[in-house]
């Protein structure tokens, strides 16, 4: 094929042989620009993709775990009926979305997200149907409570997570969709510099401009991803040259745009998160509890024991002083101690048969700082799984011990304790929002508002021997109040 084009090349006049090197010139050119298109086309195909990925998934309310508690909350509580839910609105708006985002073929990992989410959604739906079927009953609130507690706000907890994850790893494919853009254009720079090489005896001026109008904007592409992948989402990209750079300069700023303003809503929706979780766990003040007093008050005032009922009230007064404390979040390790005193005091009342209670406490830690309610969740899962789940006489020792570098409360009794098995999924729980498993919220609570406030070092730990007893230690630093 050479010889013959060679061979017609030097049979041909001037003026074919400007045009057969014309030819030979633009043909290549042609193809190589063609090939070029080709894969920027499918590029920003794919990157369009990407792109409206992101924006169907961005159309998820962020606070939809928020709204759809809240709205459950209201229907439960009765300040909605139920012609004026929008418990299903959010949950079509919802199910919308991920239906959309699943069309979009999706990766696989992120697929089985998808997949996720619509169990999650279908399964606040049968909750939010069982609440339903309830207040039709009527007289089901506590049922209906504690399907908002231990069902509806884990369930909307692990959608959330589950949307956030959907979140992080479309923007990683973004970031590997840029790389890979990079990767070509530097391709393309290089066959570039090779192809104006063989015509740069014919054309000086495409030799000049064309290499400066293609490397001077996507060198500046170049140090603008760099600082974003170093994590300086303050830059933005000034190209304003026009073509396919020019797109990818406007999808850059768009994408910075859009990561920082999801690490926002983010950083806005953990916050709310931690201030959730504190609310509830301050709700979590079991009305049987308030009832149960109550009832013990009226009883021992019908048998003319004034002096127990004058101490029950004390008890139950102090008990809730503490427990709203002008709002406080930390309190002195001595208002929390009068605290569980309070508790224990009205507790040994209705489980004298059962129940003794020791609390030691050292003047020298009274004076440091603790999270409010931290103790108390403890002392009241010695009493409810350890000494009532004994049959028979229990004691609750509450301690305390000032270390070199910390301080150290334990909680413990002589009650059933726990199995090897039951301990590692309480201490699994504990540590992990996701595990699933229900058990030991309220554990979960105070380990994780302590480890928020004082760090990783600090926090709960359990230790058990079944038939023997529970300790639970917290370890707090030293904080003065």
């Amino acid at each position: 094929m050479i010889r013959r084009i060679k061979q017609v090349v030097r049979n041909s006049t001037l003026a074919t042989k400007i045009r057969y090197s014309y030819a030979l010139i633009i043909i290549p050119l042609f193809f190589f620009m063609l090939i070029c298109f080709f894969y920027i086309w499918q590029g920003n195909n794919r990157y369009a993709e990407m792109i409206n990925s992101a924006v169907v998934a961005s159309e998820f309310s962020l606070d939809f775990k928020q709204d759809f508690d809240y709205e459950t909350y209201l229907l439960i509580v009765g300040n909605k009926s139920l012609s004026e839910s929008e418990l299903d609105s959010l949950l079509y708006d919802a199910n919308r979305v991920v239906d959309s985002l699943v069309s979009l073929n999706p990766s696989e990992e992120n697929a089985s997200r998808l997949k996720s989410a619509s169990k999650y959604l279908k399964n606040l739906k049968t909750y939010a149907d069982r609440i339903k079927d309830n207040i039709e009953e009527g007289n089901r609130y506590e049922d209906n409570i504690e399907i908002w507690e231990n069902d509806v706000q884990i369930v909307t907890s692990l959608l959330r997570e589950t949307v956030f994850q959907y979140f992080y790893y479309e923007i990683k494919d973004l970031e590997v969709a840029r790389t890979e853009y990079q990767e070509f254009y530097v391709r393309m720079i290089r066959y570039t510099v090779v192809a104006l090489g063989v015509i740069t005896a014919l054309i000086v001026f495409l030799s000049i401009y064309i290499p400066q109008t293609i490397t001077k904007p996507i060198t500046r592409l170049s140090e603008v991803t760099d600082q974003v992948a170093k994590g300086d989402l303050s830059v933005r990209s000034d190209v304003e040259s026009g073509g396919e750079v020019g797109v990818l300069s406007d999808s850059l700023n768009a994408m910075i745009d859009k990561i920082n303003e999801l690490l926002a809503q983010v950083t806005k929706e953990q916050t709310s998160l931690r201030k959730a979780e504190l609310e509830l766990l301050q709700s979590q003040i079991n009305p049987h509890f308030l009832y149960n007093t109550l009832d013990t008050i009226v009883w021992l005032a019908e048998g003319s024991d004034q002096d127990k009922v004058v101490s029950m009230v004390e008890s139950l007064s102090d008990f809730f002083r503490t427990s709203l404390n002008q709002g406080k979040d930390i309190i002195s390790i001595r208002e929390e101690v009068q605290h569980v005193r309070s508790y224990l005091q009205i507790q040994q009342v209705r489980y004298q048969d059962i129940l003794e209670y020791e609390i030691d406490m050292p003047e020298s830690i009274l004076g440091y700082s603790i999270p409010k309610i931290s103790v108390q969740p403890l002392v009241e899962n010695a009493l409810y799984h350890g000494i009532k789940n004994k049959r028979r006489l229990g004691k609750i020792t509450v301690t305390g011990e000032l270390l070199d570098d910390s301080i150290v409360i334990s909680v413990e009794d002589n009650g059933i304790g726990m199995t090897k098995e039951r301990l590692e999924t309480v201490n699994a729980r504990i540590k992990d929002p996701n595990f699933d498993s229900a058990e030991a919220y309220g554990l979960y609570n105070v380990n994780e508002r302590i480890r928020l406030k004082f760090g990783d070092a600090y926090g709960v730990t359990i230790r058990s021997e079944y038939n023997e007893g529970t300790t639970c230690e917290i370890r707090l630093p030293r904080e003065e109040i």
